[in-house]
Parts: structure tokens; C-alpha cells; sequence
């Protein structure tokens, strides 16, 4: 068998085409690394047998025009998936199995991929560094004593350590861009509303949204491209013209305008940081882009005002697990009221419940209107300073993350200091506008570091070509010594 690791999605996709390979030899070679790489703890649950007949269903195929013929991927458990295990990483959802498929999961399947696993997260979806899931901290394949970053942090894992071609998280403060910072891989938050959220399990609903997590830039645009797409059962999904982002890619940089914030040069920032960001700048002004210097004011206030938003819509999400209809349930309890309480009690873990509390009391009586609503004029405040900005520059390049990936436990006692490793990720999600996180280098310790793009609502095929320009010009390797196997 053929040593599938050093080949892109694209490429794993045009040799299926061509018959090169079958589906079932691919699929066979990803359940093997899988197996081999349980020290990473970045599956929940695998579909290893029905994975393979799917495969073989596939290979007895004469035509198929799927973007993803045939291909194996791995998903992020917080996608329902129709008689797959889904738990979103919590005690409260472990034994739950839904009867319908996300919007998402069903654009893969329909385009030809087949459902490998599903893959470890924060406990709905909630933290920085992967360790606040029920099923166990993941393991960064970068270190053995490194966190991938969160929440999607099983999926930045498993796609490091080739474990899954491409994989799906999803970005509600920055859950796929930090983490594929800290891995050196390719993650894309797209617009809110390009992607459905139905069938995903909720965090934070005005925030959430799934995207692409891949090794490069062309990956990121064909996988965007098999996942998007307008969804009636969901509310807020924006019925657009499907776009084809993986045809459409290109280099052309010449010309465009990129903002470079003051704001975003924070206090404290490590050096490798700022070098890799003026080094960024250099690429696209040898590209012949031109550099604007832009302000965005409000930046200052976007993770305040997130985690009085994020935590008070998950407060309101989560009080659907009450252990009554499905999902865990306590044994104790003398009426229904202790039944629920001990059923939240025991079944969501510490950083949950912390979020659950900050959002109960800001949206409770008397202080709904000095924080949520406070924090609602304040989104609105950001989001104003992106659109501004936006109408002198084509894109926004800062850092995706103030540092590389940390050790495991490091900043578990100190929430404030998690947090704040959402700096430069939050603002984006608050204006709902779509960026990009590329891997452009590496500090001191071999770490990778990553580079964020910005661009305005749905103006994705601008951020995917940039990025595309740039990942040519800073041709990042990463070697890895395999040391789970």
C-alpha cells in the first residue's frame, strides 16, 4: 500500500478519480494510522467497519461526480450524525445516538466522503486547549506535553498527525483558527450563515459556525466549497448562489489593500509573534499588495463583550439537558426539581457550569440591561469598525494566536489566562465575518505559529487566494517524528 501521508485531500481525490487508487485502500490506510495514533485521544468514536463497506460500495461505483469521491474523513463530535454516537465531548450526551443527520455531514456524504470517526472536542464546544472534554485531554502531535488548542481540538490533532485527510471543526470564538495555529495546519472560519448550523449541537447560536480544517490552502477551498450551501431548516443560512471555491483559486494579489490594525499589537506579545507578522507583511508588499495602517477601536472590548454573549446564549442552549427526554440522567433526587439539578450537577463539567452561571446572571433580572445589552451595542460597535474599515481595504492580516501551543495543565487554574488566547480571534465572530489562519513559521521551540486573514462577509474566494499567494511564498514544512506510533 501506498504511504498516503505526505498527499493533500486534492490529491487523495484525483487519485480516486483516476482509478490510481481505490476508496477501500485508502479508507483501510487512515483506519490503520488511527489505530496506531490512540495516544493522541483524539477520536471519541470510530466507524472503522461500516467506513469500509461504504468504501468497497464506492469502488463497485461506475460514475460519480462527487467533490469528494469516495473519501475518508473524520468529524468534529459536536455534528449530529444519523446512528453515529454524537457527545459533544460532555458526560450529559455520552451514550446519546441521533436519528437525523447535520446539514453539514449530509453535503459531505452526498458529495462522495465517507465518515471515518468522530472526533474529540471541548466539552460543548467550550475552551481553549481541548481539556475540558469528558473522554480526556487530546495530545498535540507537535509534543507529547502540548495542547492542540480548542475546541476543535481533536480535529486540528487528527489532521496533524494524518490521521484524517481533512477534517470539520467548528469557530464560535475561534475554535478552528486557534487550533490550527497551534498544529500548523489550515483553518478557515466562514461567514455566518454560509454553512448550516442544523444538526450541530449548540454553543453559542449567533456565534457558531462550522468550516474547513485542512493541511493547505487548496484543501481548505474544495472542502468549503462541499460543505456550504444554503439550508431552509436553518433560520439564519444565507440563500446565496453555491460558490466554487477550489476552481476559482488563484495568486493574484497585486493591487489589493490590506489593513494591518494597531490595535492588534497587544502588550506583552512575544517577539516571534511580531516578527512573523512583519514577515507576513512582507510577503504581500513583494506580491505587490499595498499596506494600509487601519484602526479598530472597539477591538479592545470584543472579549468582554464575547464572554457576556457566548456564555449567555449557551446558558439558554443548555438548559434543554435537563436528563427528562434524552442524554444523561441522576439517579437522585426525592422530585423532579432535585432530578434536574443533580442531572446538571453531575453531568456537565466545570468550565461548562462556569459559562452556564456568567450567562444566567447576565441575562437575570436587573443586570440583563448594564451587561447583555451593554454587550449587544458593543457587537454591533465591531462589527461598524470591520465594515469601515472594509471600505478602504480589501483584507486584514494580524496573528491568529498571542503565542504557539502550551503545555498540557498550564493555564487550567487561570480561566481569564485561557481566555485571553481568544484575543485575536473573537472580533471576527462577533461581526460574523469569515478569516482564515495559515501556518507561516515556527518560535524558538519548533512550534508552529499561524497568520489570520480577514475579509468581509461572504467574501471568502478573496481570503482563500491571499492565503493561497502566501502559503506559496512561505513554503512552511513540518516534520513530524510520528512518536505516538
Amino acid at each position: 500500500m501506498s504511504d498516503f501521508n505526505k498527499s493533500s485531500l486534492s490529491e487523495i481525490v484525483n487519485l480516486i478519480k483516476s482509478k490510481k487508487v481505490s476508496s477501500s485502500e485508502i479508507t483501510s490506510h487512515y483506519i490503520k494510522n488511527i489505530e496506531k495514533g490512540k495516544k493522541l485521544n483524539s477520536f471519541i468514536t470510530t466507524c472503522f467497519e461500516e467506513a469500509l463497506k461504504k468504501a468497497k460500495e464506492f469502488d463497485n461505483k461506475k460514475n460519480f461526480n462527487g467533490l469528494l469521491p469516495g473519501v475518508p474523513l473524520a468529524v468534529k463530535d459536536l455534528f449530529c450524525t444519523k446512528n453515529v454516537k454524537t457527545t459533544a465531548g460532555s458526560k450529559i450526551l455520552e451514550n446519546f445516538i441521533p436519528t437525523y443527520e447535520s446539514s453539514v455531514t449530509h453535503n459531505l456524504w452526498s458529495e462522495g466522503a465517507i465518515l471515518l470517526g468522530k472526533l474529540n472536542c471541548d466539552e460543548f464546544a467550550m475552551g481553549s486547549s481541548n481539556e475540558t472534554s469528558y473522554f480526556g485531554n487530546v495530545i498535540n502531535p507537535i509534543g507529547k506535553d502540548l495542547v492542540p488548542g480548542g475546541s476543535s481540538g481533536g480535529s486540528a490533532s487528527a489532521l496533524a498527525a494524518n490521521l484524517t485527510p481533512a477534517t470539520i471543526g467548528t469557530d464560535t470564538g475561534g475554535s478552528i483558527r486557534q487550533p490550527a495555529s497551534f498544529t500548523g495546519t489550515v483553518g478557515l472560519k466562514p461567514t455566518y450563515g454560509l454553512c448550516s448550523r442544523w444538526g450541530i449541537v449548540a454553543f453559542a447560536s449567533s456565534l457558531d459556525q462550522a468550516g474547513p480544517m485542512t493541511k493547505n490552502v487548496e484543501d481548505c477551498a474544495l472542502l468549503l466549497e462541499a460543505m456550504s450551501g444554503y439550508d431552509g431548516k436553518d433560520s439564519t443560512s444565507i440563500n446565496k448562489k453555491k460558490e466554487k471555491y477550489s476552481k476559482n483559486l488563484n495568486q493574484k494579489v497585486k493591487g489589493l489593500k490590506i489593513g494591518i490594525p494597531k490595535e492588534y499589537r497587544i502588550e506583552n506579545m512575544p517577539k516571534e509573534i511580531d516578527s512573523l507578522w512583519k514577515k507576513g507583511i512582507d510577503i504581500l508588499k513583494k506580491s505587490g499588495a499595498k499596506i494600509i495602517d487601519i484602526s479598530l477601536p472597539h477591538t479592545k472590548y470584543a472579549l468582554s463583550t464575547y464572554y457576556i454573549v457566548a456564555p449567555a446564549e449557551a446558558s439558554s442552549n443548555l438548559a434543554r439537558y435537563d436528563g427528562v427526554k434524552y442524554g444523561y440522567r441522576s439517579n437522585k433526587g426525592k422530585n423532579l426539581i432535585e432530578m434536574y439539578e443533580n442531572t446538571r450537577g453531575e453531568g456537565f463539567g466545570d468550565e461548562v457550569k462556569r459559562r452556564v452561571l456568567i450567562g444566567t446572571y447576565v441575562l437575570s433580572s436587573g443586570y440583563y440591561d448594564a451587561y447583555y445589552l451593554k454587550a449587544q451595542k458593543v457587537r454591533r460597535l465591531i462589527k461598524n469598525d470591520f465594515d469601515k474599515c472594509f471600505k478602504s481595504v480589501d483584507a486584514i492580516l494580524t496573528p491568529s494566536t498571542p503565542s504557539s501551543a502550551f503545555k498540557i495543565g498550564e493555564k487550567t487554574n487561570d480561566p481569564i489566562s485561557m481566555y485571553l488566547n481568544d484575543i485575536f480571534t473573537v472580533p471576527v465572530n462577533l461581526a460574523g465575518i469569515p478569516a482564515i489562519s495559515i501556518p507561516a513559521g515556527q518560535d524558538n521551540k519548533g512550534h508552529p505559529l499561524g497568520l489570520q486573514l480577514i475579509s468581509k462577509a461572504l467574501d471568502e474566494q478573496k481570503i482563500l487566494n491571499i492565503a493561497f499567494a502566501m502559503e506559496k511564498s512561505i513554503a512552511f514544512k513540518q516534520s513530524l517524528n510520528r512518536w505516538w506510533e
